[in-house]
């Protein structure tokens, strides 16, 4: 009995299957490399002149005076979640921003970092350096528009994400610190935070400048 002829690679389901695997691994990685080509001539240029940004405003401001404005923001409730994050996540980035919860007594670090975590992504519509690692989030809420819309539409619904991402933070931060308080009460701790509100408080007092006092050996 004669054999039966090959079939065709064309009809061949083994075939078939091999070259979709082949032509789509081999396209896997054209699709990645079209991505960081797009990345270095666009996004990462961005991030590393915000980054030059933040830091030139770092040292001409000052550090001491920066860290000024973060003890005093530190004071209210109403700057606690919303100033002191935003300027924890612009300044320091994710995940450096967590640090400036040094500034609080242990019973407010919670609320601090809930709100600081939180604004880790609407920030990036103006800010894309502080959370470069996530930024696409940020891209596919806003994908839609930018394909479809105008530049106006765009600004505007960056200018709304990061408004509507301080007044969630600035929530979250009220929830958490009541929550926290809630927690220490009814956990029998109150004792315990109050020692370490006295141990912040004290860590904190600042010492006053010594008067130089010229004498008259000095003055002579």
């Amino acid at each position: 009995m004669a054999d039966s002829p090959p079939v065709p690679a064309g009809d061949n389901p083994i075939m078939q299957g091999l070259v979709w695997v082949s032509t789509h691994f081999i396209g896997l990685f054209t699709a990645s490399g079209n991505a960081l080509m797009g990345l270095i001539t666009g996004i990462l240029p961005l991030l590393i002149v915000l980054l030059t940004l933040m830091y030139a405003i770092t040292t001409w401001v000052g550090e001491e005076r920066m860290t000024g404005a973060i003890q005093w923001s530190a004071r209210y409730a109403i700057t606690r979640y919303t100033i002191m994050p935003i300027i924890a996540v612009i300044m320091l980035t994710n995940p450096a921003c967590y640090a400036f919860g040094i500034y609080l007594p242990e019973r407010q670090k919670p609320a601090f970092y809930d709100s600081a975590v939180s604004f880790v992504h609407p920030v990036t519509a103006f800010f894309p350096h502080a959370n470069a690692g996530e930024i696409f989030v940020w891209a596919g809420v806003a994908a839609g528009v930018l394909k479809a819309g105008t530049e106006k539409q765009y600004a505007t619904l960056a200018l709304l994400y990061f408004i509507v991402g301080i007044v969630v933070i600035f929530i979250r931060g009220m929830v958490t610190e009541w929550i926290t308080r809630l927690m220490i009460r009814r956990g029998g701790l109150t004792e315990v935070f109050d020692e370490y509100d006295k141990a912040f408080a004290k860590a904190n007092v600042r010492t006053p400048k010594k008067k130089t006092v010229a004498t008259a050996e000095g003055m002579a």
